[in-house]
């Protein structure tokens, strides 16, 4: 796709969110005047009210709209019209936009919904998609998916369940259309031509035996354009990416960023062809992981609901809120300590939230490319020290640029050379220690298994801050005051 069809796409969502905001505005307004001017004896012709014409309307469109548009609509709805326009939704829809929409708006959803109508919304999915939103239904509602499978779906649906979140498993998909190697391209061309239709992203036919050991893959464009007498194991490569369950799922994402794959098989520990991976739903992984490395930085534990009750929104905010009230409060303690300091030259109360401010900025960046370099996998014990020299280089560098920019600032207002110096001296000693703080904080929490963004940009800014009015302060009492 172009950017401009891309570009047309947006357009054409934002288009179609702005009418489905306005025939609801436009439901509310009539069903409020009708409702005001109605007698009693008319309740009987409620059905023929105006407001029931724009819902009608409303759910012409909802008919026409992809199951992704329709769960950007809901997220971006508040919460009485979500509920509405989901009730408008043709029930044969619900498992594909349940699947489609963020964690913390499909928990609202399923909330409204009674056990027959979760049970066949998740009925509607395959064995992989029913894994991937099998945490929000209630356990009885899996269990009679999981009784009204064919036994074949339901080792599926166990085998899938049974990966973590971030292995190539949960990201696998069982729908794989396999060949033998015996046979010739024409039959291969006569089988396709059987099926109703090829799965979603499908660049290649996989090659495996009787026993379903994987022994290649044959690209479409090979199959296309080659000799329809040529066997198979004639056209095949063996030359391919191949994945186990229980590989990172980031590993996936990244070499399927470099080799610029659309598919790529799944094989267990005796290589036999379980599954494959496809381009959309690493896609969906990287879009998910940089949604919560965002969240994390900013204290946030997880994804939430714009629209969420505030007792909700609240769980989920408050830790990191009160770990940032206690590092305020040990900042000002330090204030405090060089109160008398402060007393005697006013012109460090004006000046110490510059030095504070810069070396907060400067963790953050630190901390970014740190984090950056860990879920990129470029970054090791190995080069982890280099990288801390670089980074403590690179600080001191730019503390001795902007100290000196700060000092000339310091003087040209208060006309004295000693605060000058110390100005620059303390930008520099907190770039420093933002610097070595800034690496130390992601490769710490990545050592102890935990995520290397959640709060970092929290603690970096409580150290940047503390620190640096310790050094500025601690400073102006020794030459100054």
């Amino acid at each position: 796709m172009t950017k401009a069809n891309n570009l047309r796409e947006t357009e054409n969502l934002q288009e179609h969110l702005q009418r489905v905001t306005y025939l609801l505005h436009e439901h509310r307004r009539a069903e409020s005047l009708a409702h005001a001017q109605a007698a009693p004896s008319d309740r009987e012709f409620e059905e023929e009210w105006p407001d029931k014409q724009n819902l009608a309307e409303l759910q012409k469109l909802l008919d026409k709209l992809h199951p992704a548009d329709i769960a950007h609509i809901l997220e971006a709805m508040r919460l009485e019209d979500r509920l509405l326009i989901w009730d408008l939704v043709n029930a044969e829809r619900d498992g594909e936009i349940l699947l489609e929409v963020s964690d913390a708006v499909r928990e609202t959803l399923i909330a409204t919904m009674d056990r027959r109508e979760m049970r066949a919304a998740a009925e509607q999915l395959d064995a992989d998609e029913i894994a991937d939103i099998a945490s929000d239904f209630p356990r009885y509602i899996l269990d009679d998916v999981f009784q009204s499978l064919p036994m074949e779906e339901r080792e599926k649906l166990r085998s899938a369940m049974s990966y973590s979140e971030d292995s190539v498993g949960a990201l696998m998909d069982f729908d794989v259309v396999t060949i033998r190697e015996d046979v010739t391209l024409e039959v291969v061309l006569r089988y396709l031509r059987r099926l109703d239709e090829l799965p979603d992203h499908t660049d290649q036919l996989f090659v495996v035996d009787r026993e379903e050991y994987l022994k290649g893959v044959l690209p479409l464009n090979r199959l296309l354009v080659s000799d329809p007498g040529a066997q198979v194991v004639s056209v095949m490569t063996t030359e391919m990416t191949v994945f186990h369950p229980d590989e990172k799922a980031h590993r996936a994402a990244q070499a399927f960023e470099r080799y610029d794959l659309v598919s790529a098989p799944v094989v267990n520990a005796e290589d036999k062809l379980v599954g494959r991976v496809t381009v959309n739903a690493v896609m969906d992984f990287i879009r998910e992981e940089s949604e919560s490395e965002a969240l994390s930085l900013a204290g946030l534990r997880q994804e939430e609901d714009l629209f969420a009750p505030v007792w909700k929104s609240l769980k989920n905010r408050w830790t990191w809120l009160a770990i940032n009230l206690v590092t305020a409060f040990i900042a000002s303690r330090v204030i405090g300590i060089f109160e008398d300091s402060i007393e005697k030259l006013v012109a460090l109360a004006a000046l110490m939230p510059i030095i504070a401010g810069v070396g907060g900025n400067s963790g953050n960046q630190t901390i970014t490319m740190i984090v950056r370099a860990l879920a990129l996998g470029q970054l090791d014990p190995r080069n982890a020290r280099m990288l801390l020299g670089k980074e403590i280089s690179l600080s001191a560098v730019n503390g001795l640029m902007w100290g000196s920019v700060v000092g000339i600032f310091a003087f040209l207002i208060y006309r004295s050379i000693p605060l000058s110096l110390v100005m620059m001296l303390a930008m520099i000693l907190n770039l420093l220690l933002a610097a070595t703080v800034g690496v130390l904080i992601p490769l710490t929490l990545h050592k102890f298994g935990r995520d290397p963004a959640a709060g970092s940009s929290v603690m970096i800014t409580a150290v940047t801050d503390s620190g640096g009015f310790f050094i500025f302060l601690g400073l102006a009492t020794i030459f100054l005051v």
